[in-house]
């Protein structure tokens, strides 16, 4: 009976893979490609820890699991709400915001002329009353007796008033202007529909042509030019308002 043949026994290296990737946590070496070590089994590419989330992601209801993309929507929407609470919390309770809020608006918005519903005055010249101060022409005036005298125009909706122009003067020809007196200083009593007065002092200067003082009061009601100080009265007539003109947002 024939007998088989013994096997022959290879030698084994003492390392198979003396250069491959050591394995990071018992440093055994690893051919390319090795998804866990040859020696201990662990990972050889461990996933990357997530970074730690930020406090506000750990308060309700930025900590919910909702599914994939809604997340995103809700905490934009949130801050959204949270911040449109703000801006009219600081409308409504915070003068200084109000203020601004409506300062802002003014900048951003247009402006239109608005005429008064009726004008009066304290006193007028003969042949220069109230009416002659919006009529839209400059050769005509309000003639005020003396410093001290007024003008008021009345308004039938309330509004924003957000600048008043003036001429003053018998006329805007410079050759022209000095021949009468004109209001050299002037304040303006704005009156708003819950009763609150408003001061604005106006400063003139001494020539022809149109000058505006920037204002922003909102509810406006009536409005009264008050003249404080002129100059050229040395020939004895009136002082002549030629025009003024009332502005709004629009």
């Amino acid at each position: 009976m024939p007998i088989a043949a013994r096997p022959t026994v290879r030698p084994v290296a003492v390392d198979e893979e003396p250069d491959g990737e050591p394995c990071p946590s018992c440093r055994t070496p690893n051919r390319p490609g090795r998804t866990f070590c040859r020696n201990c089994a662990s990972p050889l590419k461990p996933r990357a820890q997530a970074a730690p989330l930020p406090w506000w992601r750990t308060r309700w209801p930025f900590n919910r699991r909702v599914r994939a993309g809604s997340g995103r929507l809700l905490r934009a929407s949130l801050i959204a709400l949270v911040i449109a609470g703000l801006l009219v919390a600081g409308y409504l309770l915070i003068p200084a915001g109000r203020y601004v809020f409506e300062d802002v608006r003014d900048k951003r918005g247009g402006t239109a002329q608005i005429s008064p519903e009726h004008v009066s005055a304290s006193a007028a010249a003969p042949g220069h009353p109230a009416k002659e101060a919006i009529d839209t022409v400059t050769n005509t005036y309000w003639g005020a007796e003396q410093v001290g005298d007024s003008l008021t125009a009345e308004f039938d909706e309330p509004f924003r008033l957000v600048g008043v122009t003036v001429y003053t003067g018998v006329s805007k020809k410079p050759e022209v202007f000095k021949t009468g007196a004109r209001p050299v200083k002037a304040d303006l009593i704005i009156k708003s529909k819950d009763g609150t007065i408003h001061e604005e002092a106006m400063p003139l200067g001494d020539r022809p042509g149109k000058q505006t003082l920037r204002t922003g009061i909102s509810d406006v009601v009536s409005i009264e030019f008050v003249v404080r100080e002129a100059a050229g009265q040395e020939g004895g007539g009136p002082i002549a308002l030629g025009e003024i003109e009332y502005f709004k947002r629009t």
